[in-house]
């Protein structure tokens, strides 16, 4: 089987959605199958050739913010037929419509994975740039989801959340594990230390970290105030605060931070890739994200699978598999629910922290492991193409 993967850009600031790409290929050529990815990126970029890519064709610069690139569509139209399906990744850019377009007529399926992009708490949260959306649904999004065989989303929180943002919606859908792979776990040691040499500041101390894109919807403003709340009770206490800065809030968290009284107890590394991703997870003792809106949340599955203990909000969308299996602590995407949840952590003695450290390796191998992803991406587009 060959898979053609359409997405608007391959940059890793961008996160789950290339991330989830590159998780899978691994996978999925165990299983027989092949991977190129075709994008709206200006050829040769960084990333394009870099370790675990597959083929990639960019087909940029894209113009106007929509990631628009016109190559995209008559580069469909004249190598579709090689393969044996299309995914397209994400929602609101030129990609999607470009598929539909192109495959229109043709013998050559498409299926979709949303990345949470369908999620109401955008409707709510910006209702100017939705109304900007609806605008554009009727003749763009809706025609890209409703002629797909199916959309695929990541977990059941997120296929039911999908149907509240636009009343005329009409999709196929179907539901599939997804995940990350193992990580280097018998380097986990090295790693950490490693990660540490880099930031001397850090040794010796009891590291709660967040690692995602520094982004209003992360919450990250309530991790500031809840450690702001326990950071008294423990002088060893600190907050790593790891991710690529796109909108340029890191200034006002910064000076919150200083507010607060908080300077010397946050490291601000930016964005993590490879060893140093790796060495900070292991280098932690929990994994923190009190997003707002999370889809699936990959880093979320990697803390898991290092064996951290997570303390998420209930609008993480697998936040249900976690709580089920005791992996981690889950409360409301607000200031009071984040500190209640370091403080249940805080409160762990040492047989209930390693008792969930385990029960978080066990929730990843049960729920989160990439390769059940492959399979199931594979069985759905068996069945439906």
């Amino acid at each position: 089987m060959k898979l053609l993967q359409v997405i608007s850009t391959t940059h890793p600031r961008e996160g789950g959605p290339i991330e989830s790409i590159k998780q899978l290929c691994e996978p999925l050529k165990a299983l027989g199958v092949s991977v190129e990815i075709v994008c709206c990126d200006a050829p040769g970029a960084p990333d394009h050739s870099a370790q675990g890519m597959p083929p990639v064709h960019a087909l940029g610069p894209s113009r106007l913010g929509y990631a628009y690139a016109p190559a995209l569509a008559p580069w469909l139209r004249r190598n579709a037929s090689r393969f044996d399906a299309v995914i397209v990744n994400g929602l609101w850019q030129y990609n999607g419509l470009a598929v539909q377009q192109a495959l229109a007529g043709t013998r050559v399926p498409y299926f979709v994975f949303s990345h949470g992009m369908l999620d109401p708490w955008f409707k709510r949260t910006y209702p100017l740039k939705h109304f900007k959306k609806w605008l554009y649904w009727p003749w763009g999004e809706y025609r890209v989801l409703r002629d797909a065989r199916a959309v695929i989303f990541t977990c059941e929180e997120e296929r039911l959340l999908a149907r509240q943002s636009f009343w005329l919606y009409r999709v196929k859908e179907a539901v599939t594990a997804f995940g990350t792979s193992t990580p280097p776990g018998p380097q986990g040691g090295r790693l950490a230390q490693q990660f540490l040499a880099a930031h001397p500041e850090l040794q010796g101390k009891r590291i709660a970290l967040f690692l995602s894109r520094i982004h209003e919807k992360k919450g990250c403003d309530l991790l500031l105030d809840a450690f702001a709340k326990v950071a008294g009770s423990d002088e060893r206490l600190h907050l790593v605060m790891a991710g690529p800065d796109q909108a340029g809030w890191s200034a006002g968290l910064k000076a919150q931070a200083e507010k607060l009284g908080l300077a010397g107890r946050i490291s601000w590394p930016g964005l993590l890739q490879g060893e140093d991703k790796w060495g900070a997870f292991y280098a932690a003792e929990v994994f923190c994200l009190p997003s707002h809106q999370e889809n699936f949340g990959i880093v979320v599955a990697e803390a898991l699978a290092c064996g951290k203990p997570v303390l998420i909000s209930n609008k993480v969308n697998i936040w249900r598999e976690i709580q089920a299996d005791e992996a981690g602590f889950i409360d409301e995407d607000t200031a009071a629910g984040t500190e209640r949840s370091l403080q249940r952590w805080l409160a762990l003695d040492a047989p209930a922290y390693a008792h969930m450290t385990e029960q978080a390796r066990q929730c990843f191998a049960r729920h989160f492991h990439i390769r059940r992803a492959a399979e199931q991406l594979v069985d759905i587009v068996k069945e439906l193409a």
